[in-house]
């Protein structure tokens, strides 16, 4: 991050990241609803901000560079889904990249896998339920999704699990995706920007302090 935001302190690290904007769009709601949480404590853990490049190529060398950076116990990656109503909390991640529109770098891949020879899936390790409970608790609007798309944002979730399942050091790093709906500004369903960064922090609170998610038949909501 550039010298003038807020210097880190010697704690845990939570690594929450954003897209820049595609599309025709000239901002993207992930980044500007992550970037004010830079430097913030939440629940004995500092925050750390990074920006990903809508990019299938890019965005996971990134990723990789501020995972091996940051040594996270949490990470949360977080991108724009136009249409949606409210905070989404992606299941599952699926290895395959399909897109309906070119990347930031023209590039449009269809029927590619995310990582040659991966698992057909991985499931977020987030506290889903817990987290949507959370939310909907705050009075802000949340989903469980049972898809990521198959753009750069899957592509990101997905490389983000299997760098987590597969790479040594981060077993115990718990990983997952949300994604956030239009800010006014761009059009209707929207969430406003004050109320994105409250539900990241309610997130990540509620991830970094919940140890096992709530089950059906235990108080969940579906």
């Amino acid at each position: 991050m550039p010298g003038s935001i807020t210097p880190l302190l010697r704690l845990p690290r939570v690594l929450l990241t954003g897209f820049d904007a595609f599309g025709g769009d000239s901002l993207n709601p992930s980044w500007l609803a992550v970037r004010p949480l830079h430097g913030k404590r939440i629940a004995s853990h500092q925050v750390v901000v990074a920006q990903l490049p809508t990019v299938f190529e890019s965005s996971l060398a990134e990723l990789e560079h501020q995972l091996r950076l940051h040594k996270p116990a949490l990470v949360i990656c977080v991108g724009q889904a136009g249409g949606r109503s409210a905070m989404s909390l992606e299941r599952v991640a699926i290895n395959v990249n399909d897109a309906r529109i070119a990347d930031n770098a023209a590039a449009q891949p269809v029927d590619t896998p995310v990582i040659p020879g991966g698992p057909t899936a991985y499931f977020s390790t987030l506290p889903i339920k817990a987290m949507l409970q959370a939310l909907q608790s705050e009075g802000l609007a949340a989903e469980v999704s049972q898809t990521a798309g198959t753009f750069v944002c899957n592509h990101v979730f997905y490389g983000l699990m299997h760098q987590l399942a597969t790479r040594r050091g981060f077993k115990r790093t718990r990983g997952g995706f949300m994604h956030v709906p239009y800010l006014p500004e761009q059009g209707s369903p929207s969430m406003t920007l004050e109320e994105l960064v409250r539900g990241l922090r309610v997130a990540i609170r509620t991830a970094l302090t919940t140890q096992r998610d709530i089950i059906r038949g235990a108080g969940a909501i579906s």
